[in-house]
């Protein structure tokens, strides 16, 4: 299995190598920065038992928040597909933005003008500073691979991690159907 180079798009899949690391064990990552300085991302397939509204009353919204990591873990942070809606959005690739003007984005959810499989709300982000995720990647913590998804924000949850270890087959085809807590097989 070829691992791609880091680039602002594209996904992070935890090798089941670190399995023992509670913060990105069998995480998948999109990628929204990445420089010879730093590179950030965001948790894709795991949500907290939060919405919206339990952490800004004043957003009527029961969007389900995911972790996002756990760097800023009490900073709200979003990625959407709706750059014409919320002003200042960054874009990430594949017509997926991160950001934008918070009170634009209140706004828009207290008049229910966004559904949810157009954003994803994040506590907290995943980062590493310079040459660390290149590091991480060397050591075979990560791999790699394309946003081939046409929305990444309707990705299911549960299986996300599972679904990339069987499409590259191999050895990630054991790691695949192994139990999350080895101890408890």
């Amino acid at each position: 299995m070829n691992s791609l180079s880091p680039h602002k798009g594209r996904l992070l899949i935890a090798e089941p190598s670190i399995l023992h690391d509670s913060s990105f064990n069998r995480s998948v990552i999109l990628l929204t920065e990445h420089t010879k300085d730093n590179s950030i991302g965001f948790i894709l397939n795991k949500p907290l038992s939060y919405s919206v509204k339990d952490l800004i009353p004043d957003v009527d919204c029961d969007f389900t928040v995911h972790q996002g990591g756990p760097v800023e873990q009490d900073n709200l942070y979003f990625i959407h597909k709706i750059p014409h809606l919320i002003p200042d959005s960054i874009e990430v690739g594949k017509g997926i933005y991160w950001g934008g003007n918070f009170n634009s984005l209140v706004t828009l959810l207290n008049n229910k003008k966004i559904e949810s499989n157009s954003i994803r709300f994040f506590l907290g982000y995943s980062g590493w500073g310079s040459d660390q995720l290149k590091e991480e990647l060397t050591t075979n913590s990560w791999f790699c691979i394309e946003n081939n998804y046409p929305n990444i924000l309707q990705t299911e949850n549960a299986s996300f991690w599972k679904n990339h270890l069987l499409e590259i087959g191999g050895k990630y085809k054991l790691w695949a159907n192994a139990p999350a807590d080895p101890k408890l097989n």
